[in-house]
């Protein structure tokens, strides 16, 4: 099984949009795949029951007070991290994942939050022994942009470079509130935003399962 969990201190930053894209695209491969929602909010639960049968399926499971037990026989898992994480919270949920996914924004105040969650995680062994793949995602982009061009250079001299970069769009609210996601949506155009997720996902191909 391949366990992904996404998270940062920054609220705001699209975790749940990442977590549930990250699940679709889990089970548009046929494996069997779940989503723990360790948020206060439940988004993703509410994304799955908007959900249309028609679509792969996905199982949800409210995380909400602790991480329960992993269903058996399950192929991936995504967890969607709350906002508001201790150290406690960070390892516990580091020891069920393979790979962390840090979705950020750009701008100062986003990136300052999101070198602070980094050096966190950086105090974790799992992490700091090379145990578990770390990857920064920027989230709702303007490519070409100075924004975006500092992105890549901040995060880079931290060494956590930015493994992939979406640029905003409508098509994702449209396919949230429908419970699907960029990639089953059939609008031409958003082939082209849905391609900007490969390199993310091969990185989950390479990753090491040993959580």
């Amino acid at each position: 099984m391949h366990s992904v969990l996404v998270g940062n201190l920054k609220g705001g930053c699209g975790k749940t949009t990442i977590a549930t894209h990250i699940a679709a695209a889990f089970a548009a491969r046929g494996l069997r795949t779940a989503v723990g929602d360790c948020d206060r909010q439940r988004s993703s639960l509410s994304w799955l029951k908007h959900r249309p049968a028609t679509l792969p399926p996905i199982l949800g499971l409210d995380w909400v007070k602790e991480a329960g037990e992993i269903p058996k026989g399950l192929q991936a898992l995504v967890i969607d991290a709350p906002a508001a994480m201790h150290h406690k919270d960070v390892e516990e949920l580091i020891a069920l994942a393979d790979t962390v996914v840090v979705p950020v924004l750009p701008g100062a105040f986003d990136e300052d939050a999101t070198a602070h969650f980094l050096k966190k995680l950086a105090e974790v062994k799992a992490v700091r022994k090379h145990k578990r793949v770390v990857a920064v995602v920027g989230n709702r982009l303007r490519l070409g942009t100075k924004a975006s061009e500092r992105l890549d250079l901040f995060f880079g001299s931290l060494g956590f470079p930015v493994v992939a970069r979406l640029r905003d769009s409508q098509f994702y609210p449209a396919a949230a509130a429908n419970g699907s996601s960029i990639f089953e949506e059939h609008a031409r155009r958003s082939r082209d935003f849905a391609a900007e997720w490969t390199p993310l996902l091969a990185l989950f191909d390479s990753a090491p399962a040993e959580a």
